[in-house]
């Protein structure tokens, strides 16, 4: 297989940037961009580490974060597996970036920017769900925002295609893959029960 070893063959496959595509980077929040991310209810936070990279989709029943100015997001760290990937990846590396989504926009808005984790007693105790509060708080300052190209959403159909979970492996099925013994369908019957207690 061939591969592509320097920026300048590659560039020469696909020649200049279109012009708008570097023309519409704000270094800030700007209003519109504020509307949208406050709609926003789904984010992958990408980080970058020692180990390599990660990836982790993050979701709230609001705003998935807070917009404290416009060159500060803060995005609570609510219950989850505590593999804390992305989190030791913030302590070591301050790079990220966030990927928002919603449903039904073909739009996706990208914020790239460095993270501090805080656990500071005021930062955490300003998030509250159900009367508990997140354990730490990723605090994202802004570097640069803007919207990707709808093309991918638009080719992929990803929101007019409906439920195809059934098409698809389950957690379960996963989760026996690497353990014969495991009663993946049980598992699959009982963790939405078992999350919603656990969601926050």
């Amino acid at each position: 297989m061939k591969t592509i070893t320097d920026i300048e063959t590659l560039e020469s496959i696909y020649g200049a940037a279109v012009p708008r595509s570097i023309d519409k980077v704000v270094t800030r929040i700007t209003p519109a961009y504020h509307r949208w991310i406050s709609a926003s209810r789904f984010v992958v936070l990408s980080t970058v580490g020692p180990e390599g990279t990660d990836a982790s989709p993050r979701g709230d029943v609001g705003p998935v974060v807070r917009i404290d100015a416009p060159d500060r997001l803060s995005l609570p760290d609510w219950m989850g597996n505590n593999r804390i990937d992305s989190l030791r990846n913030i302590v070591r590396d301050p790079r990220v970036s966030l990927m928002f989504m919603v449903p039904g926009s073909t739009n996706v808005v990208r914020v790239n920017g460095r993270a501090v984790v805080s656990a500071d007693p005021e930062v955490v105790g300003s998030f509250e769900q159900k009367g508990r509060h997140p354990r730490t708080v990723v605090v994202v300052s802004v570097e640069e925002a803007y919207f990707q190209c709808a093309k991918s959403i638009i080719r992929s159909e990803l929101w007019s295609e409906g439920d195809r979970s059934a098409e698809v492996p389950s957690a379960g099925d996963f989760v026996r893959e690497v353990d014969a013994g495991f009663d993946g369908a049980s598992y699959d019957a009982g963790y939405a029960e078992y999350a919603r207690s656990r969601l926050w």
